[in-house]
């Protein structure tokens, strides 16, 4: 069940924060693109497990469709939304994969692929789908987050273009690798370097510090939060047996 759960989780991350484009959010009121949007998410679970013409698969698709409905044409929007859109799309992960546990072991991976490779295949989903929900479904909460917090003078209107993003990925990831390596520790260094760093352009403006604090605490919470959460699916994954080098 665990490998079958690592699998869709990876699938899922891939179809709702890689595959979907911002084209596709924008016009996913039209039934054309909705469709297009569940197609993806039937396909990347497809390629994830090995199976083809798994019933339970269509049914997760169906079951993706029906929560993105509820939430584009009820009009939800707001970091609540997004949160509740995304919790109801792993309770549907969670459920097929308790529905129909063997669909990674029944898959085509297991049987094509050299029994070393097929038995890591689920960690590398477990790390993958981690990565892309620290990094990048990380950067659309906190940009949903900050709707409620604008500044009439950004911070970050002088930077770079894209730069506030760019550090916001950059920072995600290396919490997301710092948690993985167990150098939980790292991350002090992290904020302690980010606060200097910002110190000398925010200094004497509280509403910009304001700001930049709402932002990095969330930032760091959510990528802490979500690579905590992957190491507890690694663990619970059958271990890798790595074989000693020959002498």
């Amino acid at each position: 069940m665990i490998e079958t759960l690592a699998a869709l989780l990876c699938a899922h991350a891939m179809a709702d924060f890689v595959l979907q484009t911002g084209w596709m959010v924008a016009r996913k009121r039209h039934l054309g693109v909705m469709l297009l949007h569940g197609a993806l998410v039937l396909l990347t679970a497809q390629a994830a497990t090995g199976q083809v013409a798994a019933l339970p698969l269509l049914i997760l698709a169906l079951l993706h469709l029906l929560i993105d409905c509820v939430k584009t044409y009820g009009r939800f929007t707001g970091l609540a939304a997004f949160l509740a859109d995304q919790a109801a799309h792993l309770a549907a992960l969670a459920a097929i994969a308790f529905w129909a546990p063997d669909l990674w072991a029944t898959g085509l991976w297991p049987a094509l692929l050299p029994e070393p490779v097929a038995t890591a295949l689920p960690h590398i989903f477990a790390v993958a789908a981690g990565a892309i929900l620290a990094i990048r479904a990380g950067a659309f909460a906190i940009q949903l987050l900050m709707q409620g917090h604008a500044l009439s003078d950004n911070p970050g209107d002088d930077g770079l273009p894209g730069g506030g993003a760019t550090i916001g990925y950059l920072e995600r990831a290396l919490i997301f690798l710092l948690v993985l390596a167990g150098q939980i520790a790292g991350i002090g260094f992290l904020v302690a370097a980010k606060s200097i760093l910002r110190f000398g352009t925010i200094s004497g403006d509280r509403k910009a510090t304001e700001y930049v604090i709402i932002g990095t605490l969330f930032s760091f919470g959510w990528a802490l939060l979500i690579a905590l959460a992957t190491q507890s699916l690694l663990a619970a994954l059958p271990p890798l047996e790595i074989s000693a080098p020959r002498p």
